[in-house]
C-alpha cells in the first residue's frame, strides 16, 4: 500500500485551491468585463440612435414634409461591417434605412428597448428607441413621432472580451504558479520542524533514552499538543523499561534463593550416607523451599493476569457480588492470624454496595490490604474496616490500622512490584513485596483506585474507591471522609 504524504496533500490542496481560485477569477474577469463593454456599447447605441432621429428634418416643399438625409449618418463602429438602422414615422411609414437592413428583420425589443440577434451567424445587438419626438418642428403641422431602429455589430466587443479573458487567464497561471512554489517552499520550511521532530524521536532506544525536542518544534504552537504527548509517551516507557528490568532482576534474586538452598540441601544429603532421619528432614527442608518457589510463581502469574486485565484484556464472565460479604470472607481468611498477635478486626457498613466482579479477585485484594495491617500492627490492636457509598455512584472501602506507620519516603513505593520496607530479603522477612501490586493492579483492572497515607507512630490509613452497580441502605452510619 502507498504510503500517503502530507507535502503531497498540502500541496495538492493548495494547487486545487488556488485553480479554483482562477477559474473563479476568470469568469468574474470575464463577466464584469463584458457587463462593462455592453453597457458602454449600449451607451454609443443610445447616442446614435438619437442622432440618427435628429437627422430627420421637414423639407422646404410646400407642403413640408418630412425628409432623411442618409450622408449625415454616423460612420459606423465596424469599417467590415457597417451598422443598421431604419427610421419610421408611428404610423410605419419608412423615412429612412441602411441599405443591409434585412427585409426580414423582426425586432424583438426588450424592457429596455435592447435586444440581441443573428445575421449570418454574425451576431448583432440593436436597440429600438419609441415615439422620439421630431427636432425640425413647423408652424402649424402637428407634432411628429418616430421609431429608431439602430444595431451594432458585437464582433469588436466579442474580441475585447475574449483578450480580456486571455489575460486574466494567463495572470491567473502565473499567479498560480507563483503561489504553487511559494506553497511549497512553505510547506517544506512548515514541516521541517516536524522532519527534525521525528529525528530526535529516531534516536531514542533502549541505551537512550534523552529526547531533546528541538528548538523549532518548541516554537510551531500546533506542535506543542505532539510534543508534550511524545515526551510523556517516552517518559513513560522509559519508567515501564526499567520497571520491566527492575523486576526481571527482583523476579530472579526472588528465585535464586529458594533454589540455591533446594541445590545447598541435596548437595548437602549426596555428600555422605545419611540414617533414614536424616533424609527425611533434608526433603522436607526440600519440600519447604519447593513450596515457597511454587508460591512466588502462582504470585507473580496473577500479577501478570491483573495487569494483562487492567490494560484491557478480556474477562470471563462475572456475576454481581456483595462488597461486605467478600470483606467478610477475607477477615475469615485471616482470622487465624490475628488472634495470633490478638488483633481485633472491625468490619462495618453504611450500605450494603455490589458490584460486578470475581469475588475471589476481591478478596485477594482485601486479605493482601488486611495481612499487611495485622503484620504491622503492635499486639492489641484495632484494625477497621469501613464501606460506604459515593454520592458518584462508587464505593469507598477504607482499611485503617493503627501501627507503626510508613515513612514519607517509602509510602509511594509500596504499590511498587518486589518492594518491601524490609531489603535485606532475608527468609525471615516474609512475604516476596508483591501483595500490594497485586491488589492495586486488580482494583485498576475494575476500574477503580487505590490510595493510602500514613502517620509515624499512628498507622496507615488505605482507601479503595471502586464502581458500584447498586447499593442498599443498612445503618445510619457516618460516612467516613474521603482524602
Amino acid at each position: 500500500m502507498a504510503r500517503l504524504s502530507i507535502q503531497r496533500r498540502l500541496i495538492a490542496a493548495v494547487v486545487a485551491s488556488q485553480a479554483l481560485l482562477a477559474v473563479g477569477l476568470l469568469f468574474a474577469g470575464v463577466y464584469f468585463t463584458r457587463r462593462q463593454l455592453i453597457n458602454a456599447l449600449d451607451n454609443n447605441l443610445q447616442a446614435r440612435a438619437m442622432s440618427v432621429g435628429a437627422i430627420v428634418r421637414y423639407s422646404e416643399e410646400d407642403p413640408p414634409k418630412l425628409a432623411f438625409d442618409s450622408s449625415l449618418v454616423p460612420a459606423a463602429l465596424d469599417r467590415e461591417l457597417p451598422d443598421l438602422y431604419r427610421v419610421r414615422r408611428e404610423d410605419g411609414e419608412i423615412l429612412g434605412r441602411s441599405s443591409n437592413w434585412p427585409t426580414d428583420l423582426e425586432v424583438r425589443a426588450g424592457k429596455h428597448g435592447y435586444w440581441n440577434f443573428h445575421i449570418d451567424r454574425r451576431r448583432y445587438r440593436g436597440l429600438h428607441l419609441s415615439h422620439l419626438a421630431v427636432l425640425d418642428q413647423e408652424a402649424g403641422q402637428p407634432p411628429a413621432f418616430l421609431d429608431v431602429d439602430y444595431a451594432v455589430p458585437t464582433s469588436e466587443l466579442d474580441e475585447q472580451v475574449r483578450a480580456a479573458a486571455l489575460y486574466i487567464a494567463l495572470a491567473s497561471l502565473v499567479l498560480l504558479a507563483a503561489t504553487v512554489l511559494l506553497a511549497l517552499m512553505g510547506i517544506r520550511r512548515g514541516l521541517r520542524p516536524v522532519q527534525r521532530l521525528a529525528g530526535e524521536a529516531g534516536m531514542v532506544s533502549a541505551e537512550n533514552w534523552e529526547f531533546r525536542v528541538p528548538e523549532e518544534a518548541r516554537e510551531v504552537a500546533e506542535l506543542e499538543p505532539l510534543t508534550h504527548a511524545m515526551s510523556t509517551m517516552v517518559d513513560r516507557l522509559h519508567k515501564s523499561f526499567l520497571q520491566q528490568r527492575e523486576f526481571l532482576g527482583n523476579a530472579a534474586h526472588e528465585l535464586k534463593t529458594p533454589v540455591a538452598i533446594l541445590k545447598s540441601t541435596l548437595q548437602t544429603l549426596e555428600q555422605r550416607p545419611r540414617t533414614g532421619e536424616e533424609y527425611r528432614e533434608g526433603l522436607t527442608h526440600a519440600l519447604e523451599d519447593l513450596d515457597r518457589l511454587e508460591q512466588l510463581l502462582q504470585w507473580m502469574l496473577r500479577l501478570a493476569r491483573a495487569e494483562q486485565w487492567a490494560q484491557g484484556a478480556r474477562r470471563r464472565d462475572l456475576d454481581e457480588v456483595d462488597l461486605k460479604e467478600t470483606c467478610q470472607a477475607a477477615i475469615d481468611r485471616l482470622q487465624s492470624l490475628a488472634e495470633a498477635r490478638q488483633i481485633q478486626v472491625n468490619l462495618s457498613a453504611e450500605t450494603s454496595a455490589w458490584m460486578v466482579a470475581d469475588p475471589d479477585d476481591l478478596q485477594l485484594v482485601w486479605v493482601n490490604l488486611l495481612e499487611n495491617g495485622v503484620r504491622h500492627s503492635p499486639e492489641g490492636a484495632s484494625i477497621e474496616v469501613v464501606i460506604s457509598a459515593l454520592k458518584n455512584g462508587n464505593a469507598s472501602i477504607v482499611f485503617e490500622d493503627h501501627g507503626s506507620g510508613i515513612p514519607a519516603d517509602e509510602l509511594p513505593h509500596i504499590f511498587e512490584r518486589f518492594h518491601r520496607a524490609d531489603s535485606s530479603r532475608a527468609r525471615s522477612t516474609g512475604g516476596f513485596g508483591l501483595g500490594l501490586a497485586i491488589a492495586k493492579a486488580l482494583v485498576e483492572a475494575y476500574g477503580g483506585r487505590v490510595t493510602a497515607s500514613s502517620q509515624i507512630g499512628q498507622g496507615t490509613r488505605v482507601e479503595v474507591i471502586l464502581p458500584i452497580t447498586r447499593r442498599h441502605v443498612i445503618a445510619d452510619i457516618p460516612q467516613p471522609v474521603t482524602p
